[in-house]
């Protein structure tokens, strides 16, 4: 890659570390399948955030969503038979998660329900959906990563329109995995983790797409994991293995690198604080959120309901 400059390097601080007394020191089916056996005591992701700057994370293994406060107290909010990984903001009351074992479930924040939103289409189970984004008008926008990878290029991106109409935009991902729309929703950004890019989704008027190109390509043993876009239209990249968060201007160009003081599984990312101009970060392996100051705010995101 030839930059004409060196992007801004800085490191992330530590925000809060989970409590020992919510670490479970077992092995779990999902990181004897999805982390070589290694034992995990949690492993986080899905960081969003309410109205009153509370953090809400999920840990996939034990099917678990906690609530960090802003002075970093760590509240469980619902525990379940699932592995919750994204999540988004339905209304103020409810998070919509994509679920890997379950599909798209919700959680009332208020009594810790969990009740399913949409577990199958057509009776067929999703390989393992993984993230999603609402645009202005409603429409969810989720991957399907499973276990595909360049082994199997067959993860899928979908829309769930409001009327609970399903279309597939994209069925040949290898490993579709974090999703951002632009500040004017016209593009949407898909990590790509198995093929180690960010791809460029086009979302047309007439609902389809089309040319759909790799925007991003980094390096390492793991790809680009969760996204957000700031409101200048820079697109963030958490980028587990290198430790690595990317801030991208609109050639692709990195022009700031965040680095973890923690670990190198920098999965997902999320704005938060004073104006949405600080950067948490969720690191996985050591179950710890980080946050580093951003030069602009991010979007707001959108609701499934106003």
């Amino acid at each position: 890659m030839f930059l004409l400059a060196s992007p801004q390097v800085g490191d992330f601080e530590l925000f809060s570390a989970m409590p020992d007394t919510f670490r479970r020191r077992e092995r779990s089916a999902w990181a004897d399948a999805n982390r070589g056996g290694v034992m995990a005591d949690s492993f986080l992701e899905g960081p969003v955030f309410d109205g009153d700057d509370n953090l809400y994370v999920t840990d996939i293994p034990w099917g678990r969503v906690f609530r960090i406060t802003p002075s970093g107290e760590w509240i469980l909010v619902a525990e379940y038979d699932g592995e919750p990984n994204g999540m988004k903001f339905m209304n103020a009351n409810t998070l919509l998660i994509t679920d890997y074992k379950n599909g798209l479930m919700q959680l009332d924040i208020g009594t810790g329900n969990v009740t399913p939103y949409l577990e199958r289409r057509n009776s067929e189970r999703f390989k393992g959906v993984n993230d999603l984004v609402f645009d202005t008008k409603g429409n969810l926008y989720f991957t399907d990563q499973g276990q595909s990878g360049l082994h199997d290029p067959s993860g899928r991106l979908y829309r769930l329109k409001p009327n609970g109409e399903l279309d597939t935009l994209l069925i040949n991902v290898p490993s579709p995995n974090g999703v951002a729309l632009s500040p004017d929703g016209s593009v949407l950004y898909l990590g790509v983790t198995r093929g180690n890019c960010v791809w460029r989704v086009p979302l047309l008027a007439d609902g389809s797409v089309s040319k759909v190109s790799q925007f991003f390509t980094s390096y390492g043993p793991i790809g680009p994991d969760g996204l957000a876009v700031d409101e200048t239209g820079n697109l963030v990249v958490a980028n587990p293995g290198l430790g690595y968060v990317w801030l991208l201007n609109d050639r692709a160009e990195p022009i700031r690198v965040w680095r973890s003081n923690q670990g190198s599984l920098t999965t997902n990312i999320a704005f938060g604080g004073k104006e949405r101009r600080t950067l948490y970060c969720t690191e996985s392996t050591s179950g710890a959120i980080l946050r580093a100051s951003a030069p602009n705010a991010g979007v707001t995101l959108h609701q499934a309901t106003s």
